[in-house]
């Protein structure tokens, strides 16, 4: 590990985190947004891109049905701590068929819905890169 303390280095910092994970591994599906805002909270931009079956819990309904464990906090209230933190969300618009999603169904915490491209445009500018 570096000795260099995130606090020490004043350069800008950004973040993509791609998600992948829905509704069929919720135990997976808490964890991008709290690691999300985490990061943002620690002066990072940071961009959750969700795209295949991760668009499902930007479906209206889905993640506010929905915790990573029983009883444990909903995945809606992750997602919405990670909006209050910053956290830019994206949502794959080629995913959206195939899991027969309209984009007019979808959370207001989403910011935008982008494409493929959009994707790869962030992969190739981005500090950092995690996938969930």
């Amino acid at each position: 590990m570096s000795d260099t303390h995130y606090l020490e280095d004043q350069g800008e910092k950004s973040v993509v985190i791609v998600m992948t994970s829905g509704p069929s591994t919720a135990h997976r599906c808490a964890t991008p947004f709290y690691l999300g805002a985490l990061l943002s909270s620690m002066d990072a931009e940071v961009k959750i891109f969700c795209t295949m079956e991760a668009v499902r819990l930007m479906q209206t309904g889905v993640a506010e049905n929905l915790s990573a464990m029983a009883g444990g906090k909903r995945i809606i209230d992750f997602i919405r701590d990670a909006k209050n933190a910053g956290v830019e969300i994206q949502v794959c618009r080629p995913a959206l068929p195939g899991y027969e999603i309209e984009a007019d169904n979808l959370i207001d915490e989403v910011d935008a819905v982008a494409s493929a491209g959009d994707l790869a445009d962030l992969i190739l500018s981005v500090d950092r890169l995690l996938f969930f």
